[in-house]
This record gives structure tokens, sequence and C-alpha cells, in this order.
């Protein structure tokens, strides 16, 4: 393998980590130039940066740990000790010295040893599905942060034009007031549109930034980064239909806890089991003494080899231990079938939920047409003296609320597809996931 293939595999895998180390670093120090963040890029840095997710990570290293050292009862344990040891008697002083180097290994416990290895690989599995949970929270989180954020802006930008909007119809009213043709009514009311939509800009500004705060804790940035989003509201492709996506839901990390939950009563009940049974052992050791003959003897040096039997004929606790493994077991499975029942009908009232917010997209969108309509006859109407000030004000105010419901229906419609996203447990449903 060449150095370049080398170089080139490396710079493959860290990728990842080196496109977010620069995008980090630019958002420090530059505060001219800013990147646009894209939702990709947003998870990406929540991943890197996120307690929560670098405990759970961290989990699952602990219990890989743990299952690594599931293995040492297949492997023989040495120890060694040494004493020195001072007696005093009334004529004299004498001291000894032992040295002890002991080696034990199981050879049968009837199935002990594997049923506890075995929990250890399961309990690092569903460390691993909770790393998997874990995920599946951020990445719903941080979309639900970003579209927010998305729909914010957007609004901002819609308030702007409201300003526009009601400044045009406050300039119009008070040019027909200056020559005459209206009432000083029609001017202060067009006055109090215009600082009312004056108000609404400030408090979209304070929204947005509120919106963009909230992201930029998930992605690890502080609070008052001042930065650009690029993403839309407008939703690509419809999920799969809910038959589907009741057959993935099954799939998710919690089912998969609860199955493991289930397996480790049957190995914990086989634990409990083989201690009904004699365990057998060998061991090997070799002592040697040093001291005064007097008290070592004649036997400086001794060699042993031991098979031993070790059977507890009784012991009242292992009983009802035995009892309990079986009930544990039971309550797992109870657990796991509710778990199914509940995680069926979350997918049944998200997915209506998604319907519903698709169909009220189609009425958001045809609600706008009519009041974009409604307010140019309005102004026209205004400006040749056909319509009053009243009808025109209200009319922008139905236009104002018709553009900020549609960008409200299009991020509930986009917040209820990550809702559908997360009760299903995949990272972004769509038709070509399944295909």
């Amino acid at each position: 393998m060449t150095l370049f293939s080398v170089s080139r595999d490396f710079l493959k895998r860290n990728y990842t980590k080196l496109a977010i180390y620069i995008f980090m670093t630019t958002l420090i120090l530059s505060s001219h130039h800013s990147h646009a963040v894209t939702l990709e890029e947003a998870i990406a840095l929540a991943k890197d940066t996120l307690p929560t997710y670098k405990a759970s990570m961290m989990n699952v290293k602990s219990k890989d740990a743990l299952y690594n050292a599931s293995l040492s009862p297949y492997f023989p344990t040495i120890d060694a000790s040494a004493a020195h040891e001072r007696i005093y008697t009334s004529p004299d002083e004498f001291k000894t010295e032992t040295y002890d180097l002991t080696l034990s290994y199981i050879l049968f416990d009837w199935g002990i040893r594997r049923a506890n290895r075995t929990i250890a690989c399961l309990n690092f599995d569903t460390s691993r599905e909770d790393l998997r949970k874990t995920l599946l929270d951020l990445e719903f989180n941080v979309k639900v942060a970003f579209y927010t954020a998305l729909a914010q802006r957007d609004i901002l930008e819609q308030r702007k034009i409201q300003l526009q909007d009601s400044q045009k119809d406050y300039e119009i009213a008070e040019g027909r007031y200056r020559f005459g043709v209206t009432t000083l009514s029609d001017k202060l009311l067009a006055s109090v549109r215009l600082e009312q939509s004056r108000f609404n800009l400030v408090r979209a500004e304070g929204n947005f930034k509120n919106a963009l705060s909230e992201l930029s804790s998930f992605i690890g940035q502080p609070l008052d980064s001042q930065y650009t989003i690029q993403g839309t509201l407008d939703l690509e492709q419809m999920p799969p239909d809910r038959g589907t996506l009741s057959q993935l839901v099954l799939e998710r990390p919690e089912i998969k806890q609860l199955e493991n939950s289930v397996k480790i009563t049957e190995k914990t009940k086989n634990a409990i089991f083989g201690t009904f049974f004699p365990i057998f052992s060998v061991n090997a050791s070799y002592i040697k003494t040093n001291g005064d003959p007097f008290f070592t003897g004649s036997i400086t040096e001794e060699k042993t080899a031991v098979i031993r039997a070790t059977w507890n004929i009784f012991e009242l606790g292992k009983f009802f231990r035995f009892r309990s493994s079986e009930y544990e077991k039971n309550v797992s499975l109870e657990n796991l079938n509710d778990l199914k029942r509940q995680l069926l009908l979350a997918v049944y009232r998200t997915y209506e939920d998604f319907m519903t917010t698709s169909k009220n997209l189609a009425v958001a969108e045809e609600q706008l047409k009519q009041a974009e309509q409604n307010y140019s006859q309005a102004l026209g109407e205004y400006k040749v003296g056909k319509g009053d000030i009243l009808s025109l004000v209200s009319a922008e105010s139905l236009l104002a609320n018709a553009r900020e419901q549609l960008i409200t229906t299009k991020l509930n419609l986009v917040l209820s597809k990550a809702s559908l996203d997360r009760v299903v447990g995949i990272q972004s449903l769509d038709i070509s996931m399944i295909q």
C-alpha cells in the first residue's frame, strides 16, 4: 500500500470531523462572513458537541469493557503471595518467609460463566441501542430547532413585507387626506396599522433570535452567535404508507432493548440453575518456606495439584431466586407486548396528524391566494375612492395573517414528519427508503 493511498483513506475517514472543525473555527474567528448552516451540518455538529450523546457513547465503551471482562472465567487465575513472619519466644527470636504461587481454573460450572458472558453481550447490545435512541432524540431536537428557526426567519421576512404594505397604505391615506379627498380618521387608522406592523416586526426579530439561540445550544455555539441557516420548509417527499410504518416501528431501539431484557432473564435463570450442581475446578500451587528449621521443619518446598468439586447442597435463597427469574421473564414479555401496543398507537396517531396537516397546507395556500386577491382589490378600490380605509386595513391584515399561517402550516407539516421519523425510529422516512 502506497503512502498516497494511506493518506487518502485517512482523509476519507476523518472528513466529517475535519469539516466540523473547519466550520466551528470559521464561526469563532470570522465575525463578518458566516457559513450557511444546513440541517445535515447542524446534526453533525450536535453529534460532535452534545454532552448527552457523548455520555451515551462512553456508556457503550463501558459496556464493551465489561463484555470483554466476562471472558475472565474462561482463563485461569494466578495468585501470588508473600509473607514475612517474626516469632518471639522467651529464649530467642525466629523468623520465616513464605512464598506462594497458585493457579486456579474452572473446569465445568454447568453453564454459569457462559450465561454471564451472554448477559454481558446483551448489556453491551442494549447500550448500543440506547446510543441509537439518543441519536434519534438528538436528530429530532435539532430538526425542531432548525425548522423553527427557518420558520421564524420566514416570518421575519413576511413581517418586513407586512410593514411595507402598511407603509404603502399609510402613504396613500395620507396623500388622500392631504388633498382633502378623505377624512383624518382614515389617516389615523392607517397610522395605527403601520405602528402595529412595526411592533410585529420587532417581535419577529426577537423570536428569530431566540430560535437561533436554541439551535446554537444544540450545535455547541455561543448563544449569541450570528450565522445564516440554509434550508426550506417545503416537504419534498411523502412518507410510506401506514402499514409499512407499523412494521418499521417494531425495529425501534426500545423494542430491541426489551427483547434483550427477555433474553437476559432467560440467561439469569440458567445461571441460577447452575448453582444447584457441583462446580469442578483444578488448583495448582507452589509454596516455598525459608526460615528457622525448628518452625519450617524439613519441608521447605511444597508442590500441590488438586481437582476440586464444590457443591452447595442447600442454600435457601437460590430456590427463591430461581422462582423470581421465571417471573421476571414474564414481566419482560408483558412489558415488550405493551411497548409494541404503545408504539403502534403512536404511529397511527402521528401519521393521522401528518395527513391532517398536509390537508391543511392546501387550504392555507388557497387562503393566501384569496387574501392576495382581496388585498389587491381593496387597494385598487381605495385608490380610486370606491373603497374605505377599514376594508383596506382589514384586507392587509388578513393577507399578513394568511402569509404567517402558511409558514406555520409548513412548519407543522415538517415537524409532523420529524415526529413520524422519531416515532418509527428512522432518520428520514421517504418512499425511496423502502425500495
